[in-house]
């Protein structure tokens, strides 16, 4: 069996496409994973399947989504190697503060990176690295006031993308481990 890490776009933001953990492990479970464990209320789900194939995953699970909650919820699937692989190949060096490392998970490799646009868009401060199929971003001012959002790079780069703090990634390793 393989471990992955499944991450859902946009549920429990502003109190919008609500949905508790719980009741997204049992879901996972109805649909024959294992070992299905939930990380905060932001979509995070670890679990084990025998299915090799990531887009049958991704499908059965939006589906099943859609099913249950009537909306939609793009979801990304890593396995625990490309995670480990994210957090070996950390570009930025030195001492930085974990809270303001991010990973972007893209759906797939961007036709095009507009680097001009993206450039325009991050402050003096912002570091942003371009990988096949994630972006990292030291962002020292927060998340919160940058305008590198997850709805700009999608619009940008034209793929579905989520993010997660660094710490976040870290604990999904763990437990992918576990």
């Amino acid at each position: 069996m393989t471990a992955y890490i499944s991450l859902l776009r946009g549920i429990n933001v502003s109190g919008q496409k609500l949905i508790k953990m719980a009741e997204l492990k049992q879901l996972y479970e109805s649909l024959g994973f294992d070992a299905v464990q939930t990380y905060i209320q932001s979509g995070n789900v670890v679990f084990k399947s025998d299915e090799p194939d990531r887009l049958k995953l991704i499908a059965r699970i939006e589906e099943a989504i859609k099913q249950r909650y009537g909306f939609d919820v793009p979801v990304q699937i890593r396995n625990k190697d490309e995670i480990k692989s994210i957090i070996d190949d950390l570009p930025f060096k030195g001492e930085r503060e974990l809270n303001r490392l991010f990973v972007v998970f893209l759906a797939e490799k961007p036709p095009l990176i507009p680097l001009d646009e993206i450039e325009k868009l991050k402050t003096p401060q912002d570091e942003i690295v371009f990988k096949d199929g994630h972006i990292y971003m030291y962002l020292p001012a927060g998340a919160g006031k940058s305008k590198l959002d997850n709805n700009t790079l999608e619009r940008k780069l034209k793929v579905r993308a989520t993010g997660r703090n660094w710490r976040t990634v870290n604990k999904l390793y763990e437990m992918c481990k576990g």
